[in-house]
């Protein structure tokens, strides 16, 4: 339940955002966002509604029906459960609190592309925590895909067999597994991304090719 509420208020948050934007859009020139505020914005939005609402709101129907289909008491880890549910609060609670800081939030576009997301293009710590939330969001993403996976294998009640699952928990499963091959490359990528900002390891630098690197790992 924590899961589907935190990310119903995500989701509230990144459609109020969409708002400011779709408002700003509906005559020709500034009306009351700066440029930089749209970017902003539009960064936020896109984080928010693809890392913060659409993959969270998984495992918070996940969580609620995937037991009761399967015949298991309970997921596999609860404890582990209840950590990646506070991963995935903190580091959106991270991310948001980017647009507190003097110079704003990100505003490079939620995918980050490289160069636009390195230090000489975005400056101030906006961008660091946009990273840095990710970063724990995503861990928290990874040890729920494992926690869900476990569960159908380990878990499923008497007569249940692979085969009689019914098609949601067939869903979880290959969307857990989906993650485990996306997320892990995602967050590294995001750890090279805050090397090349503060310790000038040139990962992603566009002189040899870095970002082209970059959107093949995002």
């Amino acid at each position: 339940m924590l899961y589907l509420v935190t990310s119903m208020v995500f989701f509230m948050i990144g459609g109020l955002m969409a708002l400011l934007i779709r408002g700003e859009l509906a005559w020709p020139g500034l009306q009351f966002l700066s440029q930089e505020q749209y970017n902003q914005l539009f960064t936020m939005h896109g984080t928010i509604m693809l890392l913060l609402y659409a993959t969270p709101i998984l495992f918070a129907f996940a969580n609620l029906v995937l037991p009761l289909q399967i015949g298991s008491p309970d997921v596999a880890f609860p404890r582990l459960n209840a950590f990646s549910y506070w991963l995935f609060l903190f580091g959106g609670t991270i991310v948001l609190s980017s647009l507190l800081t003097p110079g704003g939030g990100a505003d490079f576009g939620w995918t980050a592309y490289t160069p636009l997301s390195r230090a000489e293009y975005s400056v101030g710590p906006g961008g660091d925590l946009w990273i840095m939330g990710l970063i724990v969001s995503g861990l928290g993403t990874i040890l729920g895909a494992v926690n869900m996976i476990t569960t159908v294998v380990c878990l499923r009640g008497p007569g249940m067999t692979m085969w009689r699952m019914p098609i949601f928990t067939w869903n979880i499963l290959f969307t857990s597994v989906l993650i485990l091959a996306a997320f892990p490359i995602l967050t590294a990528a995001l750890f090279a991304l805050a090397a090349d900002r503060h310790l000038g390891a040139h990962v992603f630098d566009p002189a040899n090719g870095g970002a082209i690197l970059w959107q093949h790992l995002f």
